[in-house]
């Protein structure tokens, strides 16, 4: 054992082509590279070219490995990640991803790799692998309840006869042995009803593109910590029957492009300008474009409000969407005094980390949690796709956040009149009594993110696993 942890390993990473999976996955291959192992990141040239620079001291250990994205009709020239295209074109997108099976095959007989490092996406990366004699992990950005959630090869397979309707989404699974409200709503099923479908332009569901990640790998590694979630760790050993290691939470401990200071510059004068605690911020990601309904409640909510604001809103989905969205007349007038909308890149970490910031009303995704966190940001949500929804309940449950009332059928507002249930949530959150709750928890959950000893003891934790099992395997 002492001989095989001497040993560096090259490790692959393919991430899917979305900036909430390509982030977590060079958090973890900076974490991996700074013990002085090799990591081989693998994505397309215009997503690399996007990425934050890596410190001088990975260079030699992380390298970026560009493959072009193959051309497939009706996905627009320079469109390589979710962010560049509306909704209805990601499936154009996991077509062409699943055309980078051969070139990624011939990078992996050169590369002399231990191991790959797979998305959900690359539901055959594991099967490419084995036949080369590599070991591979499912690497799943989604967290520990999202995924136990989803379930086992068999419901994920529809061969279980558990999921037959939408309704049977919104209550917990019957492998879930403690109580839990996480599930789905009815409207957030509803907005993703093509993820269980293989009648899309990639030929393949996103629940089968999971189901033989997860069968295909020699094991499964997760963002999460089991000090946070330990009986949702216990379902995965449960339902996946194989080793599932964690890799902690990931907290981004530098801060993002430092190239783009006329932005932050502009930004910090802004907020340095508002009483501590004044700001709520309100941002969604790169991947989630509210509807034009959720823009106008927003708004509304946050002019009803009276609280100050920093709002990044997204438009359009890249240059291709063609729905574009606006802002009630007279809105940025009325409300200029008091709030900015900005309506390109943010630096999230920065403006999350000024004190002037009291409140985060956000999507869910994951990374943003952590950086909520980090900062000690209570959490307003509002969710829109994916795994958002999974993501809020566990928040909710464990008083980390405060969700927007919505009817649970249709996704409506609730509140006599447009705009209620955002400012009476965001009030709530930031301010009332009642919302102290989530400002105190926040703070009392941030070791469980950030502990650095914790951090690094999980990268070892798990270099060691890969450095053993990767050596038998070649030998």
């Amino acid at each position: 054992m002492a001989r095989n942890e001497e040993k560096k390993l090259h490790i692959v990473m393919f991430p899917w082509l979305a900036f909430g999976h390509l982030i977590p996955n060079l958090e973890l291959a900076k974490l991996i590279a700074k013990k002085g192992h090799q990591v081989s990141f693998v994505s397309t040239p215009r997503n690399i070219d996007r990425l934050p620079k890596l410190p001088s001291n990975l260079v030699s250990f992380l390298s970026f490995v560009k493959l072009p994205l193959p051309k497939v009709d009706n996905l627009p020239e320079n469109a390589e990640a979710t962010t560049d295209v509306p909704y209805d074109v990601v499936q154009y997108l996991k077509k062409a991803y699943d055309a980078l099976e051969e070139p990624l095959t011939s990078f992996l007989e050169s590369s002399k790799a231990d191991w790959v490092f797979y998305d959900f996406a690359a539901f055959w990366a594991g099967s490419v692998a084995s036949k080369l004699g590599i070991r591979s992990a499912f690497y799943s950005i989604y967290t520990p309840p999202a995924m136990g959630f989803i379930g086992p090869a068999s419901v994920l397979s529809g061969e279980n006869s558990l999921r037959t309707k939408p309704e049977s989404l919104t209550v917990a699974p019957p492998w879930v042995h403690f109580p839990s409200t996480v599930a789905l709503r009815l409207f957030e099923i509803m907005k993703i009803l093509d993820t269980v479908s293989d009648d899309n332009e990639s030929g393949v569901s996103d629940m089968y593109r999971f189901r033989e990640s997860i069968q295909n790998c020699d094991i499964v590694v997760i963002r999460g910590c089991t000090e946070f979630e330990p009986e949702w760790f216990q379902v995965l050993d449960n339902i996946y029957q194989k080793p599932v290691l964690p890799v902690g939470q990931l907290v981004n401990r530098e801060f993002e492009d430092e190239e783009d200071t006329d932005t932050w510059r502009w930004v910090k004068g802004w907020l340095d300008n508002q009483a501590r605690g004044s700001v709520v911020y309100v941002a969604f990601g790169s991947e989630a474009k509210p509807s034009q309904e959720e823009v106008t409640e927003i708004a509304k909510g946050l002019e009803k409000s009276k609280v100050n604001f920093f709002w990044v809103l997204r438009l359009r989905r890249g240059a291709w969407d063609p729905h574009v969205l606006t802002l009630p007349e007279g809105f940025e007038e009325r409300t200029k005094a008091r709030g900015v909308v900005w309506t390109s890149w943010a630096p999230q970490l920065r403006i999350l980390g000024h004190v002037a910031v009291g409140g985060f009303l956000t999507h869910s995704g994951w990374t943003s949690v952590v950086e909520a966190v980090q900062n000690e940001k209570p959490l307003i949500l509002l969710t829109f796709l994916a795994d958002q929804g999974l993501n809020a309940r566990v928040l909710e449950e464990k008083k980390m956040g405060y969700s927007v009332p919505r009817d649970d059928r249709d996704g409506s507002f609730t509140g006599d009149s447009v705009g209620d249930s955002v400012a009476d949530s965001v009030r709530l959150v930031m301010f009332e009594q009642e919302g102290r709750i989530y400002r105190d928890k926040i703070k009392q959950v941030k070791d469980l993110f950030v502990n650095t000893q914790r951090q690094d003891k999980y990268i070892n934790d798990l270099l060691s696993f890969l450095q053993f099992h990767g050596n038998n395997k070649h030998a």
